[in-house]
């Protein structure tokens, strides 16, 4: 295993232990996931397809989502790379990629390659930080990945090499640049723009996440909710979360 995904390895063996010490992400995550379902289409032909499984809890909601990864963990189905899928053309109805898009290096390359698997009107469901006023300084001083705001962007790999290299990397605000703006739509003609939605989620924020400190009581747990869609109404200012809805033409 190269030192790119051993740290991501690592990571997720360390989000499993957060995972069962607090029951307070089971709950918030359950939310998350309920968002996603919703835009997963059960009526297409296909498969629905996870990438960058992590810890695997997807299946909670979707029981028959195929569960993939970089390397084999006892959670994931199989192992999948996003610029090279093994998936056959026009065999999934679904792909979903949850706090991975922002690890995409080149994610023209990869969008082409989830193109190439889709079947017609197959969707692509990303939920990803959301770099709001508020999410600068939640990702930006207390998160360990980059926001990545002065990176550019390498739509495409330049060659095979490229990919090769299997570096590290993380730009969180990648999702919100992208489909944020008009700025990329020239290079999403192929595509159907579902829903691009900014959800407040406070709750998350002082939960501490994986990494860090519970910052409220888990009975308190309503009460941040109701905060969330108060400040859901001012998203500019308070979302910490993005949801994006592609689908294939």
């Amino acid at each position: 295993m190269s030192l790119p995904e051993e740290q991501h390895n690592v990571e997720i063996h360390e989000n499993l232990k957060s995972w069962k010490r607090k029951p307070i992400l089971q709950k918030i995550y359950h939310g998350f996931y309920v968002q996603i379902a919703s835009y997963v289409s059960q009526s297409i032909k296909g498969k629905i397809v996870e990438l960058g499984s992590g810890i695997g809890n997807l299946k909670m909601l979707i029981p028959n989502v195929i569960c993939t990864d970089m390397f084999k963990n006892p959670w994931i189905d199989q192992v999948e790379n996003a610029y090279s899928l093994s998936f056959d053309s026009d065999s999934v109805s679904n792909i979903i990629l949850f706090d991975v898009f922002h690890h995409l290096q080149y994610p023209g390359t990869a969008i082409n390659e989830f193109h190439r698997v889709l079947n017609k009107n197959g969707r692509i469901v990303i939920f990803e930080p959301c770099l709001s006023l508020f999410g600068y300084i939640v990702y930006g001083l207390f998160h360990h990945e980059p926001i990545g705001k002065f990176k550019k962007e390498s739509w495409f790999v330049k060659s095979i090499s490229d990919l090769e290299k299997n570096e590290y990397y993380a730009a969180q605000g990648n999702a919100t640049r992208i489909f944020g703006s008009s700025k990329y739509s020239h290079l999403l003609t192929d595509w159907n723009i579902v829903k691009v939605k900014k959800i407040s989620s406070l709750s998350y924020v002082l939960s501490g996440g994986y990494s860090k400190k519970q910052l409220y009581p888990d009975n308190f747990l309503p009460l941040l909710t109701f905060f969330d869609k108060i400040l859901g109404f001012a998203p500019f200012l308070f979302a910490t979360r993005l949801l994006v809805v592609m689908e294939k033409k």
